[in-house]
Order: C-alpha cells, then structure tokens, then sequence
C-alpha cells in the first residue's frame, strides 16, 4: 500500500509540473532547448534549422507577486533562404521579455502577466537578424480548469536604435494556445505562433501541434517535446509547407 501511494504521489507530482510548463509565467525554472526544421524559403525552398535556448527563472517581488524573465537565443543555420544566397550560421537577436505577474489568480481563475520585451541586435550575421534594437510591451492571460490550459500571449516590438542602412522593425506577435495533460503527465497542444510585419505587411502564420511527456531521472524532471507545424500563410519569401519541431525541456523545481 505504501509503495502504491508513493507511486500516486510521485504521479500526481510530474502531472504538476507538466502543467506548470503549460503556463508561460508559472514560478518554475525552466530551460527549453527546442530545435525547429523550416523549408520552402524563396525561389531556391531554402531550409532553416534554429535551435532556441529559452530559459525561463522566476525571481519572487515580494509575497504578491513574480517578475519572469522568459529569453530566446536563437542559433541558425540556414542555407539559401533569399534565392541563391549561400549559407549561413551563428548567433541571431535575442529577444527578452519580462513579466509581471502575480502569484495568485484572479477571482476568475484567470493567470495573467504583463511587462516589456526587447530585441537584442545580437546577430553574427547581417541575414541572420534585424541589425536593430527593439522594444515594446508583452502579455500574456491563461486559464487551467483541470487538464484543460488555455491562453494566449502578445507582443509588439518597434525599433528604436541600430544600423540606419537596416528596415525598421514593428512587428506584432501573438501566439494563442489550448493544451490538455494526462493524469500521467502527457501534454498534446495545440498553437500558432502568428507574426504581423506592419512595415510589409505580411503575415507568418505556422500552426503546431506538439505531443510531451515528463520523465524523472532520479531527482531530475525532464520534459521530451515532438511536434510538427504546417505554415497556413506566409511572405512570399517565407517557409511554406510542413516543419517540425523536437524539445528537451530541464526543468528545476523550488
């Protein structure tokens, strides 16, 4: 009886953290390596391979409310995206959002952050980035009623510096998402990560659909992440056609 109740507890655990990372402001460390397959770029379908490492740390205000830190560093290799324009690698702009978010939902049981992001002209080369620095406010409101997540997070992001031989920025991001975990910690989600380019105005709308599980390697949670994407619109020199995404998620508990 007392091996099957740890058992239940140990589940009931990894089924917690599952759903804590179904929440872009849960108070949980986290660092996400996600590695994304895109084709079909320009006259040539070029290919784009980008892995992102995308920490995410609480840091407690005081006893109502977290500031998280959510960063994305992109490394790309990339090879003919613009026509015949050979390859490419390294570093791109990082992009740093912070949230402010209490630490209790509200009345409604609504999860809610807001706060600033900023674009980090942090790219090795000219076609791997912007060549600007940027910023703008981000939010982000969820609800989790059992299995059930269900929310959506914005930004927009002007540019405000950098190199004047560059487009300016302002793009707006909106990424809605639905998941649902299992008791045993498997999560199946659903999203887009939809962009608005305000100076071209073009729309980048991929759709993904991604399958996790939680796993403890002794007293290490681990969340595996496999996924596929189908891009519904894009610019005419954007991805097209299906992509695909696999993810290992460290995650560090208080």
């Amino acid at each position: 009886m007392l091996a099957v109740t740890r058992a239940v507890l140990a589940q009931d655990a990894e089924n917690d953290l599952a759903k804590k990372l179904s929440n872009p402001v849960a108070s949980l460390i986290s660092v996400p390596f996600q590695f994304n397959y895109d084709g079909g770029y320009g006259p040539t379908d070029g290919d784009r391979i980008t892995l992102n490492i995308q920490p995410v740390i609480p840091i407690t205000i005081n006893e109502d409310w977290n500031l998280i830190s959510r960063t994305i560093v992109p490394i790309i290799w990339q090879d003919d995206i613009a026509g015949p324009s050979g390859e490419q690698s390294g570093l791109g702009d990082i992009t740093q959002s912070f949230f402010f978010s209490p630490k209790e939902p509200t009345e409604n049981g609504i999860i809610w952050g807001v706060g600033p992001v900023f674009l980090l002209p942090t790219a090795t080369d000219d076609m791997l980035g912007a060549g600007k620095f940027g910023l703008g406010p981000t939010a982000v409101a969820l609800k989790q009623q059992g299995s059930w997540t269900v929310g959506a997070l914005a930004n927009h992001i002007w540019s405000v510096a950098g190199d004047g031989s560059r487009p300016d920025v302002s793009s707006s991001y909106l990424q809605p998402f639905v998941s649902y975990t299992t008791p045993d910690a498997w999560t199946f989600a659903l999203n887009t990560e939809s962009s608005y380019n305000w100076k071209t105005d073009d729309w980048s709308v991929p759709v993904n659909f991604q399958v996790s599980k939680l796993v403890q390697f002794g007293q290490q949670p681990v969340n595996f992440t496999a996924g596929a994407r189908y891009w519904a619109v894009s610019p005419d020199n954007g991805p097209e056609g299906w992509g695909f995404r696999v993810a290992v998620t460290m995650l560090f508990p208080k």
